[in-house]
């Protein structure tokens, strides 16, 4: 089943998206070019270099005598574990993909892939973010998940536009300054 998904992520597959992306539509793993060739490129790390470097820590281990009491190896099993616990997962993830074409969705209300400013009523201050699926997010590079509050409450509303967003800290309310798919 896994070869299947393994040859999978040499190809590439676009989808073209309504420009009024809904909050239903979001359980695909949706994602960008870049995001997906990241995934790619980090899987081919995990099996070409972590896999087989697992693999001789476990022989390395096993050489030094009894396994029953050797924590050596018992560690280099459950890394090996974990390892092929997130090959399997990043598989998936690069199954599911659908990547997004940003050059045919338009920037009129926030959506997946988009650049959007806002601006907090309350205390004036502005941000800018890119809202990427959960894979790609990344606060340093101001890439917030699609799953993330501030996102959801914005997703499908206009420049102009007064949004109420639930978060942990309570309720914000945020203006949308600017829409843009920015590369």
């Amino acid at each position: 089943m896994y070869f299947s998904h393994f040859a999978f992520h040499f190809g590439q597959k676009f989808v073209t998206l309504r420009p009024n992306l809904s909050k239903n539509n979001l359980t695909m793993a949706y994602m960008s070019q870049e995001g997906y060739d990241k995934l790619v490129a980090e899987l081919q790390r995990m099996e070409s270099v972590d896999r087989p470097a697992a693999s001789a820590a476990i022989a390395e281990a096993r050489d030094k005598g009894d396994l029953s009491e050797n924590a050596e190896y018992d560690a280099a099993k459950e890394w090996q574990s974990k390892l092929e616990t997130k090959i399997a997962m990043l598989k998936q993830t690069i199954h599911d993909a659908k990547i997004i074409d940003t050059k045919n969705l338009k920037s009129d209300e926030v959506g997946i892939l988009c650049t959007v400013e806002i601006k907090n009523v309350a205390n004036g201050m502005t941000a800018k973010y890119r809202i990427v699926s959960g894979t790609e997010a990344n606060n340093r590079e101001g890439k917030i998940s699609v799953e993330s509050p501030i996102a959801k409450g914005l997703l499908g509303h206009k420049v102009g536009e007064k949004v109420p967003v639930k978060v942990p800290a309570g309720v914000l309310t945020f203006e949308i300054l600017s829409i843009s798919f920015e590369e």
